[in-house]
């Protein structure tokens, strides 16, 4: 023990000097740390927040009796069977009487998504009324038209560099002019499945895709995992055999989830022949990789009731499993859940375990069930970035906002559940 009359002030304005280094080091790091994150969620916002905008072009379409319903019946399947292309061409020629030869024809129909045509029967579909009758339509425009249109093809450089040509900006520029042409929010993002067509690409199919893959993982992982907690912490006597359990539950924990995958398509697939590419699989193997993080959080949680609560209840007569049942559990429960929807929300990110069971093809329908074909978010992103198409830069980094928007609210929710609901002693 030094004398403290020995130290000198020297001495104490050193120690105090080493302690504020210390304390600015440590601040330094964080300001280090937040500045990444800012940046990197700046330069997301700034990449995809125009993808919730998309221009459209508005076109006066005569809704031809002949050419849509000839018998006058309105039956659905007819209307759906109807060639709505001639309706656009019309249209378009109005506006660009100029375009005479079949390639300008051709150059101008090119300014119009390919994918307008179905939005033109889908208004039908959902209206009969529109037959025989004239309105303003809004459609959506190409990507590349987009893209000039938010500023992101530069007009100034050399035609042969770029797809739109000077006659098609100059078209665009006419559009501008007679109040035809303007951006309105994006709603084909939200309930449109994947396209090859930037413009009518949407993130509704794998947004539905990883709801039931997760509403699988959470039937599955959550009751197994609380079971399993529970026995392990309350139940289980030491011995060589629950501690070999124990140290694969924590090494499991750890396992990259690419094995998850493979573990996956040996045996879901392989073996029990399970349909491919599903969500029913897909929520199977991302509860194989939530469980160590569901246990070991639930077992942590049962640890922290107090003892006296477990000895009032044996105390008043009940047996072990009421004592359990009846009053460790409920008290732990809160805390159980919030461990569950941490390990779920590290699920929604996961792509290698899903890329292993088939869920990385293009598909276009969404899925009605958990035995339909689908995708999820993450893999939705992985195939929009690895598209050559300039157009899915945008869609990207908007599904990245939508899925970053996601594992936010599941922790916002495991915070307050926390808060809430958990009892302090």
């Amino acid at each position: 023990m030094p004398d403290l009359n020995l130290i000198t002030s020297d001495q104490l304005k050193k120690r105090h000097a080493k302690e504020a280094r210390f304390q600015w080091y440590g601040r330094i790091a964080i300001m280090i740390s937040l500045s990444f994150l800012v940046f990197m969620f700046v330069a997301i916002f700034y990449r995809g927040a125009g993808a919730f905008q998309q221009t459209k072009i508005g076109l006066d379409i005569d809704f031809s009796e002949a050419l849509i319903d000839p018998q006058g019946t309105r039956d659905a399947e007819v209307i759906a069977g109807a060639n709505f292309k001639p309706l656009i061409t019309k249209s378009l020629a109005q506006v660009f009487p100029e375009a005479a030869n079949r390639a300008d024809k051709r150059a101008v129909y090119k300014l119009i998504s390919s994918g307008s045509v179905f939005e033109l029967g889908n208004m039908v579909k959902d209206n009969p009324n529109l037959i025989g009758t004239s309105r303003r339509v809004w459609l959506t425009a190409t990507s590349e038209v987009d893209l000039f249109m938010k500023g992101k093809i530069d007009a100034d450089i050399d035609e042969a560099l770029r797809r739109l040509k000077d006659s098609d900006i100059a078209r665009i520029e006419m559009l501008k002019d007679s109040g035809l042409i303007k951006r309105k929010f994006n709603t084909a993002l939200f309930t449109n499945g994947d396209s090859r067509e930037p413009e009518m690409a949407g993130i509704l199919g794998a947004a539905l895709g990883s709801f039931f893959s997760l509403l699988i993982c959470f039937l599955i992982s959550f009751p197994l995992g609380i079971l399993t907690a529970v026995y392990l912490e309350e139940y289980a006597k030491k011995s060589r055999i629950t501690d070999f359990i124990e140290v694969n539950i924590n090494n499991l924990a750890a396992v990259p989830s690419i094995v998850f995958g493979l573990l996956g398509l040996s045996i879901f697939l392989n073996f029990f022949h399970l349909p491919r590419s599903t969500p029913l699989v897909g929520g199977m193997v991302l509860a194989l990789m939530t469980l160590p993080t569901i246990i070991i959080a639930s077992r942590s949680i049962l640890r922290s009731v107090p003892k006296s609560i477990r000895d009032a209840a044996l105390g008043l007569g009940a047996s072990k499993t009421q004592t359990t049942f009846h009053h460790v559990v409920p008290l732990a429960l809160p805390g159980m859940l919030t461990g569950t929807i941490l390990g779920m929300a590290r699920a929604l990110g996961e792509t290698a375990p899903l890329l292993m069971i088939g869920m990385v093809a293009f598909i276009v329908d969404i899925p009605k069930g958990v035995t339909d074909v689908a995708t999820s978010l993450p893999v939705q992103i992985f195939l929009w970035a690895d598209s050559p198409e300039k157009g899915f830069v945008e869609r990207t980094s908007a599904a990245i906002i939508v899925l970053l928007i996601f594992l936010v609210l599941m922790n916002l929710l495991a915070v307050y559940l926390r808060r809430k609901l958990e009892r302090r002693w």
